[in-house]
């Protein structure tokens, strides 16, 4: 949520509140007791022709406090 906020130049709690609202508002689903349920992984667009990388977790944590002095700076 913070990489989004960044990148539209929004609020953090303005997107949490969204995401939150979205969540909410979606109609209920129902699952069997000992079903087991699919998990959907959100899709990122890449450019084409982008090569895959791999993020570590030191280096996520730098984009990610990057990302908070940027927002800071709005």
């Amino acid at each position: 949520m913070k990489f989004r906020a960044v990148r539209e130049g929004r609020k953090l709690r303005e997107v949490a509140a969204e995401v939150f609202r979205r969540g909410l508002a979606a109609p209920e689903t129902t699952i069997q007791p000992g079903a087991r349920r699919r998990i959907q992984l959100p899709i990122i667009p890449a450019p084409a022709g982008a090569r895959p990388f791999e993020l570590s977790g030191d280096r996520l944590l730098e984009l990610e406090k990057e990302a908070d002095v940027t927002g800071r700076n709005r």
